[in-house]
C-alpha cells in the first residue's frame, strides 16, 4: 500500500517546485518507489532529469546517483509534470537493478554522449599474404 507524502522542495533560485505524492519502499529492490509533480512555472520548460533528480535527492535525503527519473510527463496547456522516480539504498543495489536505457537517460549530457557513441570498428586482420609457390609445370 502507497503512502501518501506531502514532501515539498523549492529550488533555491524559485524555479522549480518538487512535491512528492506517493513514495512506497520495496524491500525486495531495496529501493523507493516515488511518485512526485513539478511546478515549473517560472522556468517555462519541463525542468532536466539531471535537475530534478539532484532536488529529490536532497528532498530524500540520499546520494544523487542512487535516484534514477523514470518517466516525466508534463500535462498539456499547464506547467505541471508529473514523473515517477526510484531512490536505492545503494548506488551498486541501482546498478543491479535499474535498466541500461534508465541508467543513460539519467547522464549528464556530456557522459549520455560518449556512452551512445560507437566505438570503432575494429579492422578485420588481414590473412597471412599466400607465398608464390613455383608451377608443376616449372618443375
Amino acid at each position: 500500500m502507497p503512502h501518501q507524502i506531502n514532501k515539498l522542495a523549492l529550488k533555491e533560485d524559485g524555479q522549480m517546485e518538487i512535491k512528492i505524492t506517493q513514495q512506497q519502499y520495496n524491500p525486495l529492490l531495496k529501493r523507493r518507489e516515488i511518485v512526485f509533480q513539478v511546478d515549473h512555472t517560472q522556468t517555462k520548460g519541463t525542468p532536466t532529469r539531471l535537475e530534478i533528480r539532484k532536488t529529490l535527492a536532497e528532498l530524500l535525503k540520499t546520494n544523487p546517483e542512487a535516484v534514477y527519473v523514470r518517466r516525466i510527463l508534463t500535462k498539456t496547456g499547464t506547467m505541471l509534470a508529473d514523473g515517477e522516480a526510484n531512490a536505492y539504498d545503494s548506488v551498486e543495489q541501482a546498478k543491479l537493478v535499474e535498466p541500461k536505457y534508465v541508467m543513460t537517460r539519467n547522464l549528464p549530457k556530456e557522459k549520455k554522449e560518449q556512452a551512445e557513441k560507437p566505438e570503432a570498428p575494429k579492422q578485420p586482420e588481414k590473412p597471412p599474404e599466400k607465398t608464390e609457390q613455383p608451377s608443376k609445370k616449372e618443375q
